[in-house]
């Protein structure tokens, strides 16, 4: 017995089973309005006209080749034409100018040789920047005060500005102001040197005088130092012919005015050797401090040299300025001196330096040579 299958749903599709699914219906094409020679406007406003495909121009025809020029023969030569008409002939110049045309009355400019720089006299040449002076020796006053020492060129414009330099006797307060080697510049009273400033420390051997010149051809201390450098040095204080030890150079006034005046008191120690033992008598009166040629004499300390045993090795410090003070103390109590040795001066020792050399003193020398003040 055959049994009915249940009917399956029908497929839609292309197989061809089933009706097939109704199709949508395209909304037809809305075709452009076909176009005429003229362009079409359009409804807003401020948009471009747009031209047709039509309205291209007609290309030209052709009409053959363009006819060439028709020869008429050999071309001729160009016709001479004639000639220009010339100026009038101008008269002859005057002495010192043109004249006119003709027709016109003749001028004649003369020239006023009154004002007229002489030419026989050369012109004065202009120094420019970077180019050299014709004087050499001419320098800026802030430059000649720097150079000694007493301030920077920034500072001494400053000074300068104040009134507190002269120049000849004459204060000057203009700013480039120069200044040469016969000139007399001072600040305050104190007169400047325009050279560096140089200081050297001489050991000073036995046999040699302390002087810059000798007319009796002796040995001087300016021998010794010659090649120390080459600004003019002078000795600051004197050192007997047989004295030896420190002696200070230098071009520098006013150091040397503070190292040799009495109211600074510099300070001085020297190594004595004297013929015969110092008696406790004469070293008490030495210490107490005596009167010698109508001048009390005092000495700041006196001591033994070493242990002490040897009684003929003394050392004294004293800050009298005085000439020859200390052969003269003790030749008051009937000592001869032997040796005289200067070992410390305002500060500067022997360290290093043998007997008849020199050395240029540091920063830091010099710096505590212009620190010394006056006593209080």
């Amino acid at each position: 017995m055959k049994t009915e299958r249940p009917n399956r749903p029908e497929k839609s599709g292309r197989s061809g089973r089933g009706e097939k699914p109704e199709r949508s219906v395209r909304p037809e094409r809305i075709r452009k309005p076909e176009r005429t020679s003229e362009p079409e406007r359009t409804t807003r406003p401020g948009k471009p006209i747009k031209l047709g495909r039509t309205d291209k121009p007609e290309k030209f025809e052709k009409t053959g080749k363009p006819e060439k020029f028709e020869r008429t023969g050999k071309p001729g030569k160009f016709e001479k034409s004639e000639k220009p008409e010339r100026f009038e002939k101008f008269e002859k110049p005057g002495k010192f100018g043109k004249s006119a045309r003709a027709g016109h009355p003749e001028k004649v400019i003369k020239l006023d040789r009154s004002n007229l720089p002489d030419r026989t006299s050369k012109p004065k040449k202009v120094v420019r920047r970077g180019e050299k002076n014709e004087n050499p020796d001419l320098m800026r006053l802030n430059k000649y005060i720097a150079n000694s020492g007493i301030s920077s060129r920034r500072e001494a414009d400053r000074l300068i500005e104040a009134g507190a330099v002269s120049v000849n006797g004459i204060i000057v307060t203009e700013l480039g102001t120069k200044v040469g080697p016969g000139d007399k510049v001072q600040y305050g009273d104190q007169t400047i040197n325009r050279e560096k400033p140089r200081y050297v420390l001489l050991n000073k051997p036995k046999g040699y005088i302390t002087t810059v010149d000798d007319p009796e051809k002796r040995k001087t201390v300016m021998s010794l130092v010659a090649g120390a450098c080459k600004e003019r040095i002078y000795p600051v204080g004197r050192l007997d012919r047989n004295t030896t030890g420190l002696l200070l150079f230098t071009n520098d006034g006013n150091i040397a005015k503070k190292l040799t005046h009495p109211r600074y008191g510099i300070k001085k120690i020297y190594h004595v050797e004297i013929d015969k033992n110092l008696a406790r008598a004469d070293y008490v009166k030495i210490t107490e401090g005596f009167k010698l040629d109508d001048e009390v004499v005092t000495v700041d300390s006196i001591e033994y040299i070493g242990d002490g045993k040897d009684k003929k090795q003394i050392g004294i410090e004293l800050h009298s300025g005085q000439n020859r003070i200390v052969r003269r103390i003790f030749e008051f109590f009937d000592y001869k001196v032997l040796r005289l040795d200067r070992v410390y001066y305002a500060g500067l020792t022997k360290k290093n330096l043998p007997r008849g050399n020199w050395r240029l003193l540091d920063e830091q020398e010099v710096n505590l040579l212009k620190m010394i003040s006056s006593k209080p």
